[in-house]
């Protein structure tokens, strides 16, 4: 059985967990089990469904097999059901000194029967420093009506 993850932030903590851990199969159980889930890396490749996108991240694991992201400037929107957060990440490879990012995200989550799980991920590179940790309106949650 499967994790259910009571808050969109469980599901999204798993799924930074397991990317720092390299975990292919943690990993894609934070995303839905519906037939339209979407993952767009950084390079612009979109993968569609659960196949494509588990191929895409046992690719990343294979060839980096620990690194971790750090994550700052969460914004929130949240309803009943869809939760959209947007990230600032910045990746840190375990034999590589060096950061890379930032890089801006937004998860997309959905609450269904089996709890939150992430319904569609879009990464790209940051345009400039994404600094935005003196922004009042950093990590607040706002509802969708």
């Amino acid at each position: 059985m499967s994790t259910i993850y009571t808050t969109a932030e469980d599901a999204e903590e798993a799924f930074y967990d397991a990317i720092g851990r390299g975990d292919l199969d943690a990993l894609m159980a934070t995303w839905s089990e519906d037939e339209e889930i979407v993952c767009i890396h950084p390079t612009g490749q979109r993968m569609d469904g659960h196949t494509a996108i588990r191929e895409s991240w046992r690719s990343i694991f294979e060839s980096n097999p620990r690194f971790s992201v750090h994550i700052r400037s969460k914004v929130r929107w949240e309803s009943m059901l869809i939760s959209v957060h947007s990230v600032v990440e910045t990746l840190f490879l375990e034999k590589d000194q060096t950061t890379h990012g930032p890089m801006l995200t937004t998860n997309v989550f959905i609450r269904g029967a089996n709890g939150w799980r992430l319904l569609s991920r879009h990464t790209s590179a940051a345009a400039e420093a994404a600094d935005n940790d003196d922004d009042p309106q950093n990590g607040q949650k706002h509802t969708l009506h």
